[in-house]
């Protein structure tokens, strides 16, 4: 492998390791937050050991999560010098504001939470809890922002080889920021829900801490159903982002080899990108014009109106795209399954529905990676689209040394991961929710 594939890799392998953590820290954060608000409201000692329990779990999930993102922030001056001589007066101010605005914020009051929560009244706690969502959604946003100007570059002016910030505004609301914020921190929302349904049904499948499990579970699906259903509406505005701002990025998406009015939106298809045609494909014809520009006579350009030099991967990128697509399908219908068996009072003894949703848990997970995958190698070979390519933002390595660090890497990652995994799972085994203690009762 060359210099730049082993780079790529590397950054790869980290980031992949990275997402698995944040959608979780996200989302539950949030519902953190909503036990400890009825907690302080009910002063019922059920929410108390609700808040207390899923802490525990956010704790585990946000402490390997904060490692492995310091060491992809490293990667960018270690690997991809070029890269931050080129971006540096750019990037490295929403990193900045994520640090001092966010991380500091969320990582107080995580604190609080876990070790001075008895000390405390409920009212502080409910706001700790609250300001530990924001911090960490705040975060969300920063380094989306970073991002995101990299897919859609604003605010600045090309001078001695670097991009220059001119306006730090046009930089952070760049036009496919706030699209991807929403797009991506739904996800993570959708995570949260099932992460909390399937434990919440392993509990309840088990007949053990009963007591908490169905009030999550309860939480769960309303929180579910709710974001899975604006996923629909936030992933229609990302698709009509790139629509207009990385076309070729959607072209590869759908498997779009000719420009086309009426524009199918493709269900199945294999793209052949040898001869450059779809081995077969079954679409809905017009529907792909509508999607992203409102007008089904509308043309979308095809993958052979841009450059060879300049194309995505076409299969990574459509398939990535479309096992995403399925399994938030698939989400959907468990969730829809999950909501009728609620308001008909038989989710608790519904053993089937209680399995898949707690054989479901990784799907949301394996659907966000696939995201990642989807906009960053639908991006390619742009490491800053239209500016900057990937293979000449790349640190001048021995291939040698990155062949050692990413095997280093995935030791490290596999190890840390394999942990964090025994720690929730004897978190979730050994909880007994009668050897709780009772926070102490003050006045809010």
């Amino acid at each position: 492998m060359d210099l730049t594939a082993l780079s790529r890799l590397q950054f790869t392998i980290t980031a992949i390791f990275h997402f698995f953590y944040v959608p979780l820290t996200l989302g539950l954060a949030v519902l953190i937050a909503y036990m400890e608000y009825k907690y302080w409201r009910t002063n019922d000692e059920v929410w108390d050991k609700m808040a207390r329990f899923w802490t525990k779990l956010f704790a585990i999930n946000f402490a390997v999560g904060v490692a492995s993102g310091i060491t992809m922030e490293f990667q960018f001056g270690t690997n991809w010098a070029d890269y931050s001589r080129f971006v540096g007066d750019i990037f490295g101010a929403p990193l900045a504001a994520e640090g001092v605005f966010a991380f500091f914020l969320e990582s107080t009051f995580i604190g609080l939470l876990l070790f001075g929560r008895d000390k405390i009244s409920r009212g502080m706690r409910f706001l700790s809890a609250v300001l530990v969502a924001f911090g960490t959604n705040l975060s969300a946003f920063w380094i989306i922002a970073a991002n995101s100007w990299q897919q859609t570059p604003a605010g600045y002016k090309l001078e001695g080889g670097r991009a220059i910030l001119t306006s730090f505004k046009e930089a952070v609301f760049s036009p496919s920021t706030l699209p991807r914020f929403l797009h991506t921190l739904d996800g993570a929302y959708v995570t949260a829900a099932f992460f909390v349904m399937g434990i919440s049904a392993y509990y309840l499948l088990r007949k053990k801490n009963v007591e908490i499990a169905r009030p999550s579970l309860r939480v769960g699906i309303i929180f579910g159903l709710i974001f899975a259903l604006l996923q629909i509406y936030f992933g229609d505005i990302h698709a009509k982002q790139v629509a207009v701002t990385q076309p070729a990025k959607l072209a590869a998406f759908e498997g779009l080899w000719e420009t086309q009015e009426k524009a199918p939106l493709l269900i199945l298809g294999w793209p052949d990108t040898k001869n450059e045609k779809n081995v077969f494909e079954i679409g809905v014809p017009g529907l792909l014009s509508y999607l992203a520009h409102g007008d089904v006579n509308q043309p979308v350009k095809g993958i052979k109106e841009f450059p060879r030099e300049e194309r995505p991967p076409i299969l990574p990128t459509f398939l990535s795209f479309h096992l995403m697509v399925g399994l938030g399908i698939l989400m959907a219908l468990a969730l829809l399954w999950a909501v009728v068996e609620l308001i008909r009072g038989k989710i608790y003894n519904n053993r089937l529905l209680l399995k898949l949703l707690l054989y479901f848990i990784p799907l949301p997970y394996i659907a966000n990676e696939l995201g990642w995958i989807t906009a960053e190698v639908g991006r390619q070979p742009w490491i800053v689209y239209g500016l900057l390519k990937t293979s000449d933002a790349v640190s001048k390595l021995d291939p040698g040394q990155l062949v050692l660090t990413n095997l280093l890497f995935i030791a490290v990652y596999l190890f840390l991961g394999g942990l964090m995994l025994y720690l929730m799972v004897r978190t979730v085994k050994t909880h007994n929710e009668n050897a709780l203690g009772v926070a102490e009762r003050e006045v809010a």
